[in-house]
């Protein structure tokens, strides 16, 4: 009697395993329907369908809110997020190009540029794109990409100033400026851009520094400010909207304006640096950025922009 039962165990042992294996060649594994984590920025912002840009609202000809702007239609952007349809100026749309040539939705956040300056953003947003010039100090922090502008920095006066005729005449003045800005760090003597000698003129003078620098232009105006100095195209669109003010002399440094990103991203962001600028040299192989500009400055700001070495400032090992 117990071999009987040792031979009905074993029957049923049979079975058992033999419907396993028929069920596994019926139903193979199914994958993990979680998403793989992503090990680099690039890949984050591919999988994520929008690219989060810092920028601002208030830097015409670069940035600015769009008057009667319509928010974009079923859009990723967060609430607290700007569309691109909200936004207008050239800064903008070199943003909303390297989007769509990432295949990526752009939304535009507007922090303060010192904080945009300092790097360490916490991931808040993925790119800074909104005049960002490449200084030694910057590269500490950031990376960035090929330039896409390169912009003179000017000094202007109220039109009806006849007190300074030399950007020399400006030391001990007051002058105005955006707060951490390049134009600050030339008035402090600190600036440093690589690939350019800065001949620091003016001495000694008393800096009043606002969140944007068209801000200081109507207290240039009211006689408050002896001068701005300010990049030219924020001047240049100022005198376009009927400001009193004028330019004293020529260029006083060039800024070369790039795409940068925090070295401090919690996911690698070489390989986005590197995508973008591909992008930036693909923009100004195929003149996408000399149309860009042409709608609001005269002067084609791009080719020298680029002519910029990337690679000399050796950001990335060999």
């Amino acid at each position: 009697m117990p071999d009987r039962w040792y031979y009905i165990a074993g029957i049923v042992l049979i079975l058992c395993l033999g419907s396993i294996v028929l069920m596994t060649w019926i139903i193979p594994p199914q994958p993990d329907p979680s998403p793989a984590p992503q090990t680099d920025k690039l890949a984050e912002i591919l999988a994520r369908g929008k690219i989060v840009i810092a920028s601002q609202t208030n830097y015409p000809p670069w940035s600015d809110r769009k008057t009667g702007a319509i928010r974009t239609a079923n859009t990723k952007c967060a609430p607290n997020e700007f569309t691109a349809g909200e936004l207008t100026g050239f800064d903008v749309d070199v943003a909303v190009e390297v989007a769509r040539r990432l295949g990526v939705e752009p939304c535009f956040v507007t922090p303060p540029r010192t904080q945009v300056f300092s790097g360490s953003w916490a991931d808040a947003w993925d790119i800074g794109l909104g005049s960002i010039t490449i200084t030694t100090e910057r590269a500490k922090v950031l990376y960035f990409a090929q330039p896409y502008k390169t912009v003179p920095s000017v000094f202007y006066v109220s039109r009806n100033n006849t007190a300074f005729s030399n950007i020399s005449d400006l030391s001990g003045k007051r002058i105005g400026v955006c707060a951490g800005c390049i134009q600050e760090r030339y008035l402090q003597g600190s600036l440093e851009i690589p690939g350019e000698k800065i001949d620091y003129v003016v001495k000694n003078a008393s800096i009043v520094a606002y969140n944007s620098d068209p801000l200081a232009f109507p207290h240039l105006v009211n006689g408050e400010l002896d001068a701005v100095l300010v990049n030219m195209g924020s001047g240049q669109a100022a005198v376009n909207t009927g400001t009193p003010i004028k330019l004293l002399n020529g260029p006083v440094f060039y800024n070369y304006v790039a795409a940068a990103i925090d070295k401090k991203s919690a996911r690698d962001p070489v390989p986005f640096t590197k995508k973008v600028t591909d992008i930036i040299q693909e923009m100004h192989r195929d003149s996408t950025l000399q149309k860009l500009i042409q709608p609001y400055y005269e002067q084609d700001l791009t080719i020298e922009a680029s002519k910029f070495n990337i690679t000399a400032l050796g950001q990335f090992p060999p």
